[in-house]
C-alpha cells in the first residue's frame, strides 16, 4: 500500500507543476466546472430541443445510474475519508477550495466518466471526444490540487462501471 502512496504522491507532484503554465490554470478551471454537473441536465435539455431519438432510454439509464453512482461516491467518501492533498501533504496548497471534505473516490471524475459511459452507450458518436473531455475533466481536478491521481482512476473506473452496470440491468447493449 504504501507504493500506491508513494507513486500516488510522485504523480500529484508532476501532475500539480503542469498548472505552472501559462494557460493551465484557467483551461482546467474551466475544465473542473464542466465536471460540476450541469452538464447531466443540460445534455437531456438539449437533446430534447433537437428531438433526439432515444431520449427517454438515455434519460433513465443517466438518471438510473447517476442514481446508483451518487449513492456509491457518497458511501466510500464518507467511509474511507481520505483527506485531500492540502490537508495530506505537509506545505501543500491547493489552488480551489474543493467542494467536500474527502478526497476518495473523486466524485467530478466519476460523474464525467458515467456521462461520456452512457452517451456513447446510447448515442455512439465520437467517443473520442468523450473520453478525452472526462479524462480532462479529472486530469484537471489533479492540476487544481484537490485530488490525487489515484482518486481520479478510481472515479473514472466507478463511473464507467455505473453505467455499464445499469445498462447490464436494463438491457441495453454495452
Amino acid at each position: 500500500m504504501n507504493a500506491l502512496q508513494e507513486l500516488d504522491l510522485r504523480l500529484l507532484a508532476r501532475v500539480f507543476r503542469q498548472g505552472e503554465r501559462r494557460m493551465v490554470r484557467p483551461l482546467a478551471r474551466a475544465l473542473s466546472r464542466s465536471g460540476d454537473g450541469y452538464l447531466h441536465l443540460l445534455i437531456p435539455l438539449l437533446l430534447a430541443l433537437i428531438g433526439a431519438r432515444y431520449l427517454d432510454q438515455f434519460c433513465t439509464l443517466l438518471a438510473l445510474s447517476l442514481a446508483a453512482e451518487r449513492t456509491l461516491y457518497w458511501s466510500l467518501k464518507n467511509t474511507l475519508k481520505r483527506r485531500r492533498p492540502q490537508e495530506a501533504v505537509p506545505g501543500f496548497r491547493s489552488l480551489i477550495t474543493a467542494s467536500d471534505q474527502f478526497s476518495f473516490p473523486s466524485g467530478h471524475s466519476s460523474a464525467a466518466f458515467l456521462l461520456a459511459t452512457v452517451l456513447v452507450l446510447v448515442y455512439g458518436g465520437p467517443v473520442i471526444a468523450m473520453y478525452l473531455w472526462a479524462t480532462s475533466v479529472a486530469l484537471s481536478r489533479i492540476v487544481l490540487g484537490v485530488h490525487f491521481p489515484g482518486d481520479t482512476v478510481a472515479g473514472a473506473l466507478m463511473g464507467t462501471a455505473c453505467a455499464l452496470f445499469t445498462a447490464a440491468l436494463l438491457g441495453l447493449p454495452g
